[in-house]
């Protein structure tokens, strides 16, 4: 994988308008499916998103999942780990909130975050990265498996268009509460994290990756529902049959 050569913009010819015509279809669907997946609950789905700061993926899953039933969706953001995360395996916190059957769970950021920001920092040895590594591979496997369907997307944004949107969150009031400082300070590290990205990209790949074009928005949702979207149909959900004691005559 090389990140730095790979496009952050839709390929020539795609036109915005229709895209955005067959995102709202995607959207639509994709509400449909998770009502069913909620109903007949024998699986389950988890999409984890990755990406650096301001890639949007706050953005993305609030555009994708506009039409589920919120009883059916949860939306987990991974911070800094508590103390009682600390004293477990990296990967304990993470168990905790996979989605249960019928559930669809989104993991804004996720235990690749237990990878990227050691790595960078270098507060965990080389060993013990590609120890995680296999580990993390393991554990999604067996999510898998265990008829946990999970969606990697990682959204790649140019430096370029990270600046602006950076500079944005300064400037437009509705967007200062997204604004800290330590963004522009984990910036001044943009090749060290595109490198160790480069390497999850690769070495995680067991359950694929799927690496969106992130600089405009419009093709970022597209490429989300769609591959949502995909996996949705791929579990084939179906309202199940009526099960019941009653006399139907009496129902007539």
């Amino acid at each position: 994988m090389d990140l730095k050569n790979t496009p952050t913009l839709p390929n020539k010819g795609i036109e915005e308008d229709i895209t955005r015509k067959e995102t709202a279809s995607f959207i639509n669907e994709i509400g449909e499916l998770q009502l069913k997946l909620y109903a007949q609950s024998n699986a389950a789905l988890l999409v984890i998103f990755q990406g650096m700061d301001t890639s949007g993926k706050d953005g993305a899953i609030r555009k994708v999942f506009a039409d589920v039933n919120p009883m059916g969706c949860h939306v987990i953001s991974f911070k800094k780990p508590t103390e009682l995360e600390y004293s477990h395996d990296f990967l304990w916190r993470i168990h905790l909130q996979v989605p249960p059957y019928g559930m669809i769970h989104a993991f804004n950021r996720s235990h690749y975050e237990d990878i990227l920001v050691p790595a960078v920092e270098g507060y965990i040895s080389e060993k013990i990265i590609k120890e995680r590594y296999d580990q993390i591979n393991d554990f999604e496997k067996m999510l898998e498996a265990n008829n946990t369907h999970v969606v990697k997307i990682f959204l790649h944004i140019s430096k370029e268009e990270q600046e602006e949107r950076l500079k944005e969150r300064m400037s437009n009031p509705k967007k200062f509460w997204k604004h800290k400082d330590s963004d522009w300070e984990t910036r001044k590290k943009w090749d060290q994290y595109m490198d160790v990205y480069d390497s999850i990209l690769e070495k995680c790949n067991d359950i694929p990756w799927t690496v969106v074009p992130a600089d405009k928005n419009w093709y970022k949702e597209y490429m989300v529902a769609s591959k949502i979207l995909d996996a949705l149909r791929k579990i084939d959900p179906n309202y199940p049959e009526l099960v019941t004691k009653m006399n139907k005559s009496l129902l007539i």
